[in-house]
């Protein structure tokens, strides 16, 4: 299984948000933005940080793709 995290930038498109200002809103560090951008994983902690920033659920951030 991979993860997705097209929803999180679909996200980010809608509230004319950059990755700088995520990192910010969100306390995430550049390597954490970077596993983001590749679909990799990172810790729940950091989703729901990323939460927090949206007011959303972790559903809309990210998903599950079966392989």
């Amino acid at each position: 299984m991979k993860i997705s995290y097209n929803k999180l930038q679909k996200l980010m498109i809608d509230n004319q948000m950059k990755r700088q200002d995520l990192m910010r809103a969100a306390e995430i560090s550049s390597s954490v933005a970077t596993k983001l951008n590749k679909n990799e994983t990172v810790s729940l902690d950091v989703l729901m940080r990323i939460c927090k920033v949206f007011h959303c659920d972790i559903g809309d951030i990210c998903q599950i793709i079966e392989d």
